[in-house]
């Protein structure tokens, strides 16, 4: 089951045009959409969880932002906001019941060629919604990874902007590629690394780390997205009587932690069980009572 939603006036400054509900089957882009032909755009992805949505509006914060890195024309958020609202509603009208979790993919590109020689052009926005596996297991029984090099220094992103360190974007091949390669490894997930040793992040989560009392991050900083069910789960942990911290993570520092998660919008958080080959202890408990918490939040 899936629903569609077509964003009328995906960018700020286009003739005003009616967000609607559309087909799944029904053409949308063109060849030459440069979302399609170059990877020209940047997404999101929104949790459903029980029925209701998780931190829909720091979703789209993040949105505009990644659309600011890739000098984008700035997104209409109602406009993306209201398409979110019609396909989730839509589907979960249809499936009756509501599944543990879903997913709201926004996606919003630069659009037809011409964009790139008379902008702003005519932007794509649009939202899509569709069944995720129960994550139940996942959570309580965790994931195994691998660590990749991401082939560059940490805050890369400084001194090379082009790069769009730490927007969304659709240019995900590297990304793609680091998990099938994982997979060559008898591993699940990817955790990068820079070329001078600090951990960055998972091809589609952020990495969260224990020591002791404390629940440590790396920098957003350093060249990675600010996750959006990393800042639920910090508060989560916050809440269970932890302290937090962002900070830069050198990859030596995995070996000696008490616990290592990934935390996502689909899975929310999912211990890593093995790194490299290490094991690492499941605190199923720990997780679940943050879980719980992260879902109390939702809106």
């Amino acid at each position: 089951m899936r629903t569609l939603a077509l964003c009328g006036t995906p960018a700020l400054g286009m003739p005003p045009e009616q967000t609607v509900l559309i087909d799944p089957e029904t053409p949308i882009a063109t060849a030459t959409d440069l979302g399609l032909t170059r990877g020209d755009g940047v997404f999101e992805t929104v949790g459903v969880h029980h029925g209701r949505m998780l931190d829909l509006e720091p979703h789209l914060e993040r949105l505009a932002q990644s659309a600011r890195l890739m000098d984008l024309p700035s997104p209409d958020l109602a406009a993306f906001r209201m398409a979110i609202t019609l396909s989730v509603n839509e589907f979960l009208d249809k499936v009756g019941r509501p599944p543990v979790t879903a997913l709201c993919k926004i996606v919003y590109t630069r659009g037809e060629e011409d964009a790139l020689v008379a902008p702003p052009g005519r932007p794509l926005g649009f939202a899509l919604t569709y069944g995720f596996p129960d994550p139940t297991e996942a959570r309580e029984n965790g994931t195994s990874a691998v660590t990749l090099s991401r082939g560059y220094p940490l805050g890369i992103g400084n001194e090379a902007p082009w790069l769009t360190i730490g927007a969304k974007t659709l240019s995900y091949s590297v990304n793609m590629a680091a998990l099938r390669h994982a997979r060559t490894l008898g591993a699940e997930e990817v955790l990068f690394v820079t070329t001078d040793g600090y951990v960055l992040e998972a091809p589609r989560s952020t990495l969260l780390l224990r020591q002791g009392e404390v629940i440590v991050t790396p920098a957003v900083t350093g060249g990675l997205l600010h996750g959006t069910a990393q800042r639920a789960a910090f508060e989560a942990f916050e809440s269970l009587g932890l302290k937090t911290e962002y900070r830069d993570i050198h990859h030596d520092e995995l070996a000696t932690a008490d616990a290592l998660w990934l935390a996502d919008s689909g899975f929310l958080l999912r211990p890593i069980h093995t790194l490299d080959g290490r094991r690492y202890a499941v605190d199923e408990r720990l997780t679940m009572a943050a879980v719980r918490l992260i879902l109390a939040g939702t809106l």
